[in-house]
């Protein structure tokens, strides 16, 4: 894979894919996974991206996949720096943006720190900007309380119960194992290095990011999320005009594995419209 360095010294990989026939070149979209998740666990995206015209650039963040494991920079706002540098390092100038889960975060994080003069548009998956629970915010990580939210994630992410799991065995899930020759690597989710990260993640409030977002943007939750309601879309898009709220049945938090064909139609059908 190819690399760059960050400002500060990391090692940062992505993949940078062009379909390999097209007269007419569609957008760039820049995929962002979520927390411990390689870029390889986009693989079915990517092919329907490809297979559309859309050129594809997979980002690995710091500790994730195949980019470097550093101490430093564990914090959201530093993992928007980076996807800023991204952007920066291969001169795009009209990205769209797709984040899962944490990957929406760093998005948000970007923006909140360096606008969206180099975004053409912003697609989330199943991600609350505000992950504490309060009495004007009943959208957030199930169980998760000011009270407790500074130690919320210090045993990795807690299992609420609730909502559908990845099941090893759904078609999307083997589907994308038979693409790219087994499960992706996915990182420890309390591993030193990044538990830091999480922690952070966790603390953050992004509804007047999204409220402000001013390119065309979506949010895509899973109807059976055992992360959080599926509401906090529509109650985080509120009267942006620039935004709308998608809810994918049968889904979970990994919607676009537990429902990729579905999802894949929503995402090209975002493209479209931009």
């Amino acid at each position: 894979m190819p690399t760059f360095t960050s400002s500060d010294g990391a090692r940062l990989a992505y993949t940078d894919t062009t379909p390999a026939h097209t007269a007419a070149p569609g957008r760039t979209v820049v995929l962002v996974a979520g927390y411990a998740m390689p870029a390889t666990g986009w693989a079915l995206q990517e092919d329907s991206l490809l297979a559309a015209g859309h050129r594809v650039v997979a980002f690995d963040r710091r500790s994730h996949g195949a980019s470097a494991d550093v101490l430093w920079g564990q914090r959201i706002a530093r993992h928007g720096a980076d996807l800023h540098e991204l952007l920066l390092h291969l001169r795009l100038e009209d990205a769209v943006l797709v984040g899962q889960s944490m990957g929406a975060s760093t998005i948000w994080a970007m923006v909140d720190l360096f606008g969206t003069s180099r975004v053409a548009g912003v697609l989330t998956i199943d991600q609350t900007p505000k992950l504490v629970n309060d009495a004007a915010w009943s959208h957030g990580f199930y169980g998760m309380t000011p009270e407790d939210s500074g130690t919320f994630f210090d045993d990795g992410i807690p299992d609420t119960g609730r909502g559908a799991r990845v099941d090893p065995a759904a078609p999307g899930v083997r589907r994308l194992v038979e693409r790219i020759g087994g499960f992706p690597a996915v990182r420890t989710p309390n591993a030193p290095e990044t538990v830091r990260l999480l922690r952070d993640h966790g603390l953050q409030d992004w509804r007047d990011v999204v409220a402000r977002l001013d390119v065309p943007f979506a949010m895509v939750a899973g109807r059976d999320s055992q992360l959080w309601p599926c509401s906090h879309a529509a109650a985080a898009v509120g009267d942006n005009p620039h935004g709308r709220a998608v809810v994918i049945e049968d889904a979970g938090h990994a919607t676009n594995l537990d429902q990729p064909d579905v999802f894949d139609e929503h995402l090209l059908a975002f493209l479209r419209a931009l």
